[in-house]
C-alpha cells in the first residue's frame, strides 16, 4: 500500500475485495455505452417517446438516497446525467452492489429508459446497474471547487475530474494546434519530424539537457530547437516545411517557462523576415477566429484584439517610445560600452556590465517587455545575439529578425535565415569562444550543418511560435502550467 493510505482508502479496498469474494469483478473488462450524455440530451424527446433503452456510463459525482430509491449523477466526457435507482425495479444483485459497495468517484454504467422528473431534470430510469471501476481513493473534499495549485498540477487526473474548465482549456489547445496544422498544410507546407536527440546542441540560445546512449557510448542532448535539421531539409529541396515539436531547455521554471514545451517551427524558401511577419499575423488571426470564433480576448485585466494589423517597431525605437527619458539618448549598437553606460545613466542602471548590446538588451527586457501588451512586432535585433540570422544589407550589426509580443510575452520569433556557410562558420566559432568563457547557452560548432550549407540553401525565412504561450493568452490562463497537461514538478515523495 502507498504511504498515504488512510482508513477511508483501506475501507474502499475492502469493498473491492468483498465484491471479488462474491465473484463480482470490481474492474470490468468491457461495457459499451450506447449514448453519451450529449447524445441523450440532444435526442431526449425521441428517446423518451420511443421508450428506447439506453446504456450510459460515467463517474458517480453525486448521490442522494431516499429510502428504497436513490438518485445519482454520472459524469462522462460530455457532461452529466441523473439516474434513478429503485429497489423494486432493479435486479436484487444490482441494487445490492449499488447500495453496499458503491461510493462517490466510482465509475458505473446504467441501462434504462429516459424520462423527465417533475422538477424538469432529464433522468435515466435504471433497469440495471453495473459497477465498472471501483474508486478506492475518494475525491478531494469539496471536490467541485479544488483550488490548491500544487495538487492541480501534480495530480492533473484529479484536476480534470473536478474542474470542468480544465478539460475545456485542453480541448481548445488541441483545436488551435489542429487549426495551425491545417492552415499551413492548406498553403503547401509539408509537416515533418526531426530528431529529438542531438549529437550537437544548436538552433537556439539555451542550456541543454544531456543524456548518454549506452550502446554507442556517446553523449547526446535533448533538442532545444529543430531549426538546424529543418534547414538541412531545405538544402535537400523541401521549400515549405514545418514541425510541431517538443523542445527541452535546462532553464528556470516560471509562469512563462517550463523546461519541456511545444513550438511550431516553419521555414519558407525565397522569403525574408517581412514575409514571415505577414504569415504569422494572418495565421494567429485565423486560428483565433476558427478555434474561438472571435479576435477579442481577455488575459487577466488586459483586453486585446488580434483583428487590427500588428504594428512593427524597431528594437531601439521601442526603447525610445516606452522608456521615459530614453527618447533623446541616441542608443547605438556600435557605441563603446562606456558611452552606452553614460547615455543610460539618467534612466537605467544595467544589472551587469558588458558590451553595449548586452546593456541595451538588459534595458529592453526590464523596462520595455512588460509594456508590450497589445500585439506588436519588435524588429531589428542586434546581430550579436542572432547567430543564425542574416544582417540587414546596409547595417551589419543589425539582424533581419523580429519577435511578436502580446500581453508582455514573446509569442513568436523569426528572421531571415543565414545561408552563407563561411559567415555561419564564423558565427559558430564566436559562439564556441563564448562557451569557453563560461556562456552555457552558446551554440556548439555544427560542422555537418556547415557542410549542408556548402551545398547551397535558398534564401529563406523561418518562424518559431510558442504554442503553450499562445494557448495561455487565448484561454486566459495565468501560468504556462495551466496549459501543459503534466508540467515538470519536484517529486512529492
Amino acid at each position: 500500500m502507498l504511504r498515504d493510505h488512510n482508513e477511508i482508502i483501506r475501507n474502499r479496498y475492502a469493498k473491492a475485495d468483498a465484491l471479488r469474494a462474491e465473484r463480482i469483478n470490481p474492474y470490468v473488462n468491457r461495457w459499451l455505452p450506447t449514448h453519451s450524455s450529449q447524445q441523450i440530451r440532444a435526442c431526449q424527446e425521441q428517446l423518451a417517446a420511443d421508450k428506447t433503452r439506453v446504456r450510459f456510463a460515467g463517474r458517480i459525482v453525486g448521490m442522494r438516497h431516499m429510502g428504497k430509491a436513490s438518485f445519482i449523477h454520472l459524469k462522462d466526457e460530455k457532461g452529466r446525467l441523473q439516474a434513478y435507482l429503485k429497489k423494486d425495479i432493479l435486479p436484487e444483485a444490482d441494487y445490492k452492489v449499488f447500495k453496499e459497495y458503491s461510493d462517490l468517484g466510482d465509475i458505473a454504467g446504467v441501462e434504462g429508459e429516459v424520462f423527465v422528473t417533475r422538477t424538469g431534470e432529464l433522468t435515466i430510469q435504471a433497469l440495471s446497474y453495473t459497477l465498472l471501476s471501483k474508486s478506492v481513493r475518494p475525491l478531494p473534499e469539496k471536490w467541485h471547487g479544488l483550488r490548491d495549485v500544487e495538487t492541480r498540477f501534480r495530480q492533473r487526473y484529479v484536476d480534470l475530474i473536478v474542474n470542468d474548465g480544465v478539460r475545456e482549456t485542453f480541448v481548445l489547445r488541441s483545436r488551435l494546434v489542429s487549426s495551425m496544422r491545417n492552415y499551413l498544410a492548406g498553403r503547401g507546407y509539408l509537416e515533418v519530424e526531426t530528431p529529438m536527440m542531438h549529437t550537437v546542441c544548436g538552433g537556439a540560445t539555451a542550456r541543454p539537457f544531456k543524456t548518454h546512449h549506452n550502446a554507442l557510448n556517446m553523449d547526446l542532448f535533448l533538442r532545444i530547437a529543430p531549426e538546424l535539421y529543418l534547414k538541412r531539409l531545405m538544402v535537400g529541396g523541401i521549400e515549405k516545411i514545418f514541425e510541431i515539436n517538443r523542445n527541452f531547455r535546462n532553464e528556470g521554471i516560471s509562469t512563462k517557462h517550463n523546461p519541456e514545451f511545444t513550438m511550431l517551427e516553419l521555414y519558407t524558401a525565397y522569403w525574408d523576415y517581412r514575409d514571415t511577419m505577414a504569415l504569422t499575423e494572418y495565421m494567429i488571426r485565423h486560428i483565433a477566429r476558427e478555434s474561438f470564433g472571435r479576435t477579442e480576448f481577455e488575459f487577466g485585466d488586459i483586453r486585446f484584439d488580434l483583428g487590427p494589423a500588428f504594428p512593427r517597431v524597431t528594437y531601439l525605437d521601442a526603447i525610445r517610445r516606452w522608456v521615459p527619458g530614453a527618447a533623446d539618448a541616441d542608443l547605438r549598437w556600435d557605441d563603446p560600452p562606456e558611452t552606452t553606460l553614460e547615455k543610460m545613466r539618467p534612466f537605467h542602471t544595467p544589472e551587469f556590465r558588458g558590451p553595449s548590446y548586452q546593456m541595451i538588451i538588459d534595458l529592453f527586457e526590464h523596462r520595455v517587455e512588460p509594456q508590450l501588451i497589445f500585439p506588436v512586432y519588435i524588429t531589428e535585433f542586434p546581430k550579436a545575439v542572432s547567430p543564425l540570422a542574416k544582417s540587414k544589407p546596409d547595417e551589419p550589426l543589425v539582424a533581419e529578425r523580429f519577435e511578436l509580443f502580446i500581453c508582455g510575452m514573446e509569442i513568436a520569433n523569426g528572421y531571415s535565415e543565414l545561408n552563407d556557410p563561411r559567415e555561419q562558420y564564423e558565427c559558430f566559432r564566436q559562439q564556441v569562444e563564448a562557451k569557453a568563457r563560461g556562456d552555457d547557452e552558446a551554440h556548439d560548432m555544427d560542422e555537418d550543418y556547415i557542410r549542408a550549407l556548402e551545398y547551397g540553401m535558398p534564401p529563406a525565412s523561418g518562424l518559431g511560435v510558442g504554442i503553450d504561450r499562445v494557448t495561455m493568452i487565448l484561454t486566459n490562463s495565468p501560468s504556462i502550467r495551466d496549459v501543459i497537461l503534466f508540467p515538470l514538478m519536484k517529486p512529492e515523495w
